[in-house]
């Protein structure tokens, strides 16, 4: 069963796994850079980033610059992290062209399993909770894995606009 949750050093092994799974691939939702892959190694350091992600969720945090309040979850299956996902509770005009508010990965052994599509849903359920009667998902033209998961969720594609697909999707306020 397809689970969202919290960042947490107790899945640190699980987590790392999922990551060297991608390879150099670029790990969307997850806030984690390339070029951090290496000293996040650390287990100090790791904690350290675990709680700045759970502390992007707080309205009351100051941010850096063109960030904008964040819920991170971890996608877990039978308490294996599988992807992420990245909830941003409002649009900036940079999130509004490329990002959206909610941005999403599965590791790539475990694509093709409605892991996407399950992961999508109980992010759109966070979003309702939060507020958000609609959320801006995006995904590049020749991504049709995501497109088809953003459209299996509800999602209507609005336009095309800096090489970014941007569908919007109801969710279910």
């Amino acid at each position: 069963m397809i689970e969202l949750v919290r960042p947490t050093v107790d899945l640190a092994d699980s987590w790392w796994t999922m990551v060297d799974a991608f390879g150099a691939e670029v790990i969307h939702g997850s806030s984690l850079r390339a070029e951090d892959r290496g000293r996040l190694r650390d287990p100090a350091v790791f904690a350290v980033w675990v709680d700045w992600l759970v502390e992007q969720a707080r309205d009351d945090v100051e941010l850096p610059e063109g960030r904008v309040p964040s819920s991170y979850r971890w996608v877990v299956d039978a308490d294996r992290v599988v992807g992420t996902v990245a909830l941003r509770h409002a649009l900036n005009p940079a999130l509004l062209v490329v990002g959206g508010h909610l941005g999403y990965a599965v590791e790539p052994g475990f694509r093709r399993r409605g892991v996407a599509t399950a992961a999508v849903r109980l992010a759109l359920s966070m979003a309702s909770a939060r507020g958000l009667d609609r959320v801006l998902i995006t995904c590049d033209p020749d991504n049709v894995a995501s497109a088809r998961t953003i459209e299996r969720v509800g999602g209507r594609l609005e336009d095309e606009r800096a090489g970014s697909c941007r569908y919007w999707v109801p969710t279910g306020l």
